[in-house]
């Protein structure tokens, strides 16, 4: 079926060239590196025969012949497989369907190298849930190093949940000459309803549910293998990769365990060859260019999904020389509507939007609308219109139809003219404490502005007991800092949620600032998260005391602590992350690197060309007190405090 070419929305134009001129240098550096590692033919070719011979060594039969004899392209298979987890489980198998399909496809594949993959929901308030931020860094190279050994044309990236995907393809982008298609392993089952959990999570956090009451609730929930069925990382992992053209059309939420699930899975190892090689050579570096992102982008805002992208985004981008900010996200989301409705957001889960129409209806009614770009390379070809159809098996045969250019449920999904608000619902706030993060799409809109005393804490277990204690029953900012990347690795601190919405239901007026992560799962408290600069390094967030008002407007985009610039310079900073000696237990010892080289939460919390932490005026951050402000570093922080 044929459409006309629609002008892209001029809003989502500008964006798009200012993040190429801003991305000029760095992207044109990042292209010829691509361009120069680039060989015809297999790359093995330049290997030495000892060096060649130990690649293909424990290979068998054809697969060991075609590798000896230089022809097939090689392909490296990248896996998070793990049968502890869910979401990775079902890949398992993976590998030797995979290898079936490239031998068919006339390549060869191997098992290049597996990738660490934890579960921020099993970690969750638990010291290793430090260590998640950061495990993004150690995928990245995880996937270097398996892909380090000149032996392949092509890979594929097996992932899906949280930091998987973005370090896995912070990893593929280092070598950004070879194609690479992200082959997911799909949703489970849906079992309690999200509305129903949520309910007897705040019912246990007012000690009205026993623990084996919110046990069972859990387990009714999070039930079989696939992915966890609400809408947060993991789920935008998978919607935000397919719009950007690194999955196959349809392959995201289609569950594990079925047969269309392996035909999907079978067909990226063929597709992978094509694109390795001849007129379809299709690397990872023309796939991820600016455009794409900003389709990246927009489909988050679209959907309502995690705030974890506005750092994910960040940080793959610049590993393909590209500079995302957050300004970006920002003024794509007051021009891009909110088209879906999935918990926290709504009532219904990810395996319900798929039902409605999915990825292939909000593409199609994105594309009619100039909200995205339709002119990008993807993994199936040119053109994202491909992307509006839906895998399905004929006669045994993977085949792509349309779908139906209607919503089959409007309470989920909807069509950009009928949207459920206006914007993306995603915006960023600044004032005297920094710049944030801020996620309205499930806030109700009477609760978007607060203005009330603040209550300090520096852990999670302070907040709680303050709670039970009756403490916050009151008009309150909870203030929660030490929680950036530099203080502990910035955990997620969605134990904070149940509580907060307590509050709230008592008819306190309540809001959280945090210099930490709440990820998708931030639903009805309005939140200013990821306050950078961080209270680690200085940031105005250290210095806020208990009882200061605190104003918080999502609708204006502001954050204040009501005091002066002066009074607030002028306060000692009154606590402090963990020392290096305190920083331990559950292997956090081994990332204190990676902990004092990190960046800030704007520039995608990264290790990898992390600047030093500074106040950007140019950005519309304000300093308070003299003109301009230099954060100090965590170093100088710590001495000052006496740790």
């Amino acid at each position: 079926m044929s459409h006309p070419t629609v002008a892209v929305h001029p809003v989502v134009a500008e964006v798009t060239d200012r993040i190429a001129a801003r991305s000029a240098e760095t992207r044109a550096a990042y292209l010829a590196r691509s361009a120069a590692a680039y060989e015809e033919g297999p790359v093995r070719r330049g290997l030495a025969c000892s060096n060649l011979a130990h690649g293909f060594a424990a290979m068998e039969g054809v697969d060991k012949q075609a590798l000896r004899q230089l022809r097939a392209p090689g392909v490296a298979i990248v896996s998070s497989y793990n049968d502890m987890l869910s979401a990775h489980q079902p890949m398992q198998d993976y590998p030797s369907w995979l290898k079936k399909s490239v031998r068919t496809a006339g390549g060869v594949a191997q098992f290049a190298g597996g990738v660490p993959a934890m579960c921020d929901g099993i970690t969750q308030g638990r010291p290793g849930m430090e260590l998640s931020l950061f495990s993004r860094e150690v995928i990245a190279m995880a996937t270097a190093i398996a892909l380090s050994h000149d032996m392949f044309d092509a890979t594929l990236l097996l992932g899906v949940c949280d930091k998987i995907v973005p370090g896995l393809l912070i990893g593929a982008l280092s070598f950004g000459h070879l194609p690479a298609i992200l082959v997911p392993a799909g949703p489970m089952n849906s079992g309690l309803p999200n509305k129903d959990k949520a309910a007897v999570r705040q019912r246990y956090a007012e000690g009205l549910a026993t623990r084996e009451e919110l046990l069972d609730a859990e387990a009714a929930s999070y039930h079989s293998a696939g992915t966890c069925t609400f809408y947060g990382t993991a789920n935008s992992n998978q919607m935000v990769v397919e719009v950007m053209g690194l999955h196959l059309p349809g392959a995201s939420f289609v569950q594990p365990n079925t047969p269309l699930r392996q035909a999907l899975t079978e067909e990226a190892g063929r597709r992978v060859v094509a694109l390795s090689r001849g007129e379809e050579y299709t690397p990872v570096s023309q796939v991820l260019d600016e455009k794409a992102f900003v389709n990246g982008i927009i489909a988050l805002l679209a959907t309502g999904g995690s705030t974890n992208h506005t750092m994910h985004l960040v940080a793959i981008a610049a590993a393909a020389g590209i500079q995302l900010s957050w300004d970006d996200f920002s003024d794509l989301s007051a021009v891009v509507p909110l088209l879906a409705r999935v918990y926290p957001n709504g009532s219904a889960d990810i395996n319900h939007f798929h039902a409605a129409g999915g990825i292939q209806f909000l593409v199609g009614t994105l594309l009619d609308a100039g909200l995205l770009h339709e002119d990008v390379h993807t993994v199936a070809g040119f053109g994202l219109r491909r992307y509006t159809q839906e895998p399905i098996l004929s006669d045994g045969e993977l085949v792509w139809r349309d779908v139906p250019t209607r919503s089959l449920d409007e309470e989920v999904l909807r069509p950009v003219w009928r949207p459920f608000a206006s914007d993306g619902g995603l915006r960023m706030v600044a004032g005297n404490l920094g710049r944030a993060v801020t996620k309205v799409s499930a806030v109700a809109p009477e609760h978007r502005v607060v203005e009330a005393p603040a209550r300090v804490f520096t852990t999670q277990e302070e907040f709680t007991a303050a709670f039970r204690a009756g403490e916050l029953d009151r008009d309150v900012v909870v203030v929660v800092r030490q929680q950036g990347p530099q203080a502990n690795g910035m955990p997620e601190l969605h134990g904070l949620t149940p509580a907060l919405g307590v509050l709230m239901d008592r008819g306190f007026r309540v809001a959280l600032v945090t210099d930490g992560r709440m990820s998708g799962a931030s639903g009805k408290v309005p939140a200013a998260i990821q306050v950078t600069p961080e209270a680690a390094v200085g940031g105005p967030i250290a210095r806020i005391r208990d009882g200061d008002l605190i104003r918080f407007d999502a609708r204006t985009g502001t954050l204040d602590v009501l005091v002066t610039d002066d009074e607030l310079a002028a306060r000692a900073l009154t606590d402090a992350p963990p020392s290096e000696a305190a920083w331990h237990g559950t292997g956090r010892e081994l990332f204190g690197a990676m902990r004092r080289a990190v960046g800030p939460a704007d520039q995608g919390a990264s290790v990898f060309g992390a600047l030093t932490p500074e106040l950007d005026l140019a950005r519309g951050v304000p300093a308070f007190g003299q003109g301009t402000m230099t954060v100090p570093s965590y170093a100088l922080h710590t001495q000052e405090v006496g740790q």
